[in-house]
């Protein structure tokens, strides 16, 4: 019998009248890795927030290797050996210091004086990264590196903390397949070595490859534990959703007019030219591997990135719009991945998050905002698209990861495009919203072309009447979304297959 880690009874918490907690009980065994599961606004953030000293709790007991834990803040979390990796990467790393000072920032923090020395700080540096297998140059401010990248460097400070309970909010959302194994390595290296490993994701693949146990949340309470081989996968989903889940079935329509046609498009110089065809009354979904040219081909057509080469029209007119703001103006969307980098105003409420590409069309004659078409405007999306919440006044950040990624989705479905881009419109929420945003995307698509960036291949065939492979910066595979022959599109996906002639 494993020893317990961590011990929690009767946890409660709540926000003014909205009680989060409700009595949670939960045991966290050393040596195991929980999964935990619940759709967003269960209480999950929460709970973690309690362990690693961002709340207090209002009532309960949490016990840390039998003594009692009530962390008065992160830092004394950490001293105590609770190390969390937030879903939010600038929570674990600071862009503005170099990976340097942000893999010994806790030791700095903790007056570790004796690293203030240049050369022996790059050597501490470099031993961190080499025993989470990072490869990188600890010299490079964390501003300038890739999305996975600044993932890895938050990760290998929370290793080099050594933990006695690691918890991980859906770690592998930014990461390759081949830094996803990585990680996987190191939990098992660390599940072996006996610390406790509290495990967030909605991710099956990350689900069967890791976890002992299951543990389900709803409405702020355990609602399920699994830990009986083989894992009951479909009993833990029933359990955090309250019902079984409905399975997606696409019916696939009639193709409309082509509205965006591109021919001999490259994305960098060392690539492959491809061509494109998106028509209207399709949603057509892109996957591939981090890095595979996903987000460079939204960022060419959103007007953020010029191509090397090739020509691209929309509804038969040249398309080449040199910034964002000439691409919505010619009816192109693009909800960009990341939505608390590059989507959410932190300090605009929800209505002023839905409306903000558009507020010049709740402007009156003399610039004022007429506030009740803006209000208008945010309801219909919060109802349209499913958006827990008091009021469109609420701040963006009193919402669970999911209704914020409905509220970046809505915003830019409330307006007629021409073409809307999403990428990476499911990262980080639950099934069920996933569930919602796809519904409404599909809804929602008769007049004009949709393409989702995707790289779960599972989100991308719950979403698409076609699916588009990109690898190594270009298109490598196009399958309608019937019968697809899913060995060859894995292998595509991997960069195994053969490229044929992929015209649309």
């Amino acid at each position: 019998m494993p020893r317990t880690a961590i011990t929690i009874r009767g946890l409660t918490k709540a926000f003014g009248r909205n009680a989060v907690l409700r009595g949670v009980d939960l045991d966290l065994p050393a040596g195991q890795v929980t999964v935990l599961m619940g759709a967003n606004g269960a209480g999950k953030s929460t709970l973690v927030k309690v362990l690693c000293g961002v709340h207090r709790a209002d009532t309960g007991e949490v016990r840390l290797e039998n003594a009692p834990f009530y962390p008065e803040s992160p830092a004394a979390a950490l001293r105590a050996g609770v190390v969390t990796v937030h879903q939010n990467i600038n929570d674990g790393v600071v862009p503005g210091l170099d990976v340097t000072s942000n893999l010994l920032l806790d030791s700095l923090a903790e007056g570790g004086a004796v690293f203030l020395n240049a050369r022996r700080m790059r050597e501490e540096a470099r031993r961190i990264a080499d025993a989470v297998g990072l490869e990188i140059d600890v010299t490079r401010p964390v501003a300038g590196l890739a999305l996975a990248d600044r993932q890895l460097v938050a990760i290998a400070r929370a290793m080099a903390r050594n933990p006695k309970l690691l918890i991980l909010d859906e770690p592998t959302s930014s990461l390759s397949l081949a830094e996803a194994q990585r990680l996987f390595a190191l939990i098992d290296r660390l599940r072996d070595d006996g610390v406790a490993i509290l495990y967030i994701s909605h991710r099956m693949s990350d689900i069967r490859r890791l976890a002992d146990r299951i543990v389900s949340m709803r409405d702020g309470q355990i609602s399920g534990l699994f830990e009986t081989a083989p894992l009951d996968y479909s009993g833990a989903v029933r359990a955090m959703l309250g019902h079984e889940i409905t399975e997606v079935d696409i019916t696939i329509p009639p193709p409309g007019p082509v509205v965006l046609e591109a021919r001999g498009l490259k994305l960098k110089p060392e690539s492959q030219p491809f061509d494109l065809r998106l028509h209207a009354n399709e949603v057509v979904a892109v996957t591939g591997l981090v890095g595979s040219g996903k987000s460079a081909l939204a960022n060419v057509l959103f007007g953020l990135d010029r191509p090397v080469s090739g020509q691209i029209t929309l509804d038969a007119q040249p398309h080449a719009p040199a910034n964002p703001a000439r691409a919505v103006a010619a009816g192109v969307f693009l909800a960009a991945k990341d939505r608390l980098v590059n989507a959410v105003i932190p300090g605009f409420d929800i209505q002023q998050n839905l409306t903000l590409p558009f507020t010049a069309r709740h402007a009156g004659p003399l610039g004022l905002m007429r506030r009740a078409s803006e209000r208008a405007q945010a309801m219909r999306s919060i109802d349209d698209m499913g958006v827990v919440c008091q009021g469109p006044r609420d701040g963006i950040l009193t919402l669970s990861g999911g209704n914020q990624q409905k509220v970046v989705v809505g915003r830019w479905l409330a307006e007629a495009s021409r073409l809307l881009i999403l990428d990476e419109p499911f990262q980080g929420v639950d099934i069920k919203a996933r569930h919602d945003i796809g519904r409404r995307i599909r809804d929602s698509a008769a007049s004009r072309a949709t393409m989702v960036m995707c790289a779960e291949l599972d989100e991308a065939l719950e979403v698409a009447d076609r699916i588009l492979v990109m690898s190594e910066h270009t298109i490598v595979g196009d399958h309608r979304n019937e019968n697809i022959d899913l060995p060859r599109l894995m292998a595509e996906v991997a960069g195994a297959a053969d490229r044929t002639d992929l015209s649309a």
